[in-house]
């Protein structure tokens, strides 16, 4: 190689090696904000307008990424839990199934309502979960929803249905 190759070949080293450095600081910083954050980086704020008003759930906002078996539409709509046992059990046995699953924080409970965060394990991401037992219908309506972002990529349906799975095998 030339001294005049070399010298053309320098500023891209230099221009690769600076974005190399940003790349780590970025890094560092984050994973700083994380460990500074308790990993809590992305939980977001508790929603003040949750529980049970009327016999309803909140309902879900606009965007995909909540789901209520209270909601009317097709995107939010998922089927309550039933339960055959009586009514203090199928609260019971929600409740261990929730204490069991990780990253889980009961908030609030009560005879006919359980109120959890669940948190993801990377991020930190915090999904707000209810349950209100409907003594009436023999149901436990259903509200899972993400605190931030748009899309949750299904993931409070799939919750809502593994905790279903597990439900039953107590309630069988």
């Amino acid at each position: 190689m030339t001294l005049e190759e070399a010298q053309k070949r320098s500023p891209l080293k230099a221009i690769l090696i600076v974005l190399i450095a940003l790349i780590f600081i970025v890094a560092c910083s984050i994973g700083v904000t994380l460990t500074v954050s308790g990993g809590e980086m992305f939980a977001g704020k508790r929603p003040t307008n949750l529980g049970i008003e009327s016999g309803k759930l909140t309902a879900c906002p606009e965007s995909p990424n909540c789901v209520n078996s209270q909601a009317q539409d097709a995107q939010h709509k998922i089927d309550p839990l039933t339960y055959k046992s009586a009514p203090a059990k199928a609260i019971a046995d929600l409740k261990t199934v929730i204490e069991n699953m990780e990253r889980t924080k009961i908030i609030t409970e009560s005879e006919n309502y359980l109120y959890a965060e669940f948190a993801t394990k990377l991020m930190g991401f915090v999904d707000d979960v209810e349950f209100f037992l409907d003594e009436g219908a023999n149901v436990i309506h259903v509200r899972s929803a993400s605190r931030l972002g748009q899309s949750d990529l299904g993931v409070n349906r799939k919750r809502v249905e593994t905790i279903r799975a597990q439900f039953n095998e107590l309630q069988s």
